[in-house]
């Protein structure tokens, strides 16, 4: 299931040429199914649960390429910093939004229902 989504999703980006990447728009289809559906199969709780508990390993790819591009990260420190910092701080703005935003919707639900 997880490879049929990421298989879609590459297929979307290629077909309407997107500027996401295919596991991306895969994942967002993958989430708007379960949605739907209201429930995770036993088959995807499974095999999420064994991709996760190897998640450390997908990290090496990621600590390759620093050391692969050290000279480039020298040459462009700044401009790195700042897109990380800046960007770090729109995550947190909107993950406190959307927090606040679904406890108010969800105590005026419990309030609605007593």
């Amino acid at each position: 299931m997880l490879l049929a989504y990421q298989l879609l999703g590459e297929v979307l980006v290629i077909l309407f040429e997107l500027p996401v990447s295919g596991p991306v728009i895969g994942l967002l289809l993958l989430l708007a199914t379960l949605i739907i559906r209201g429930r995770v199969g036993e088959s995807l709780t499974t095999s999420s649960t064994h991709l996760l508990s190897h998640l450390s390993l997908m990290f090496i790819p990621a600590g390759v390429g620093l050391m692969t591009h050290y000279q480039l990260l020298t040459s462009e420190w700044l401009a790195i910093s700042v897109a990380l910092v800046v960007g770090t701080l729109l995550m947190l703005a909107s993950c406190a939004l959307i927090m606040q935003f679904l406890l108010k919707r969800f105590q005026a639900e419990a309030f609605d229902d007593q």
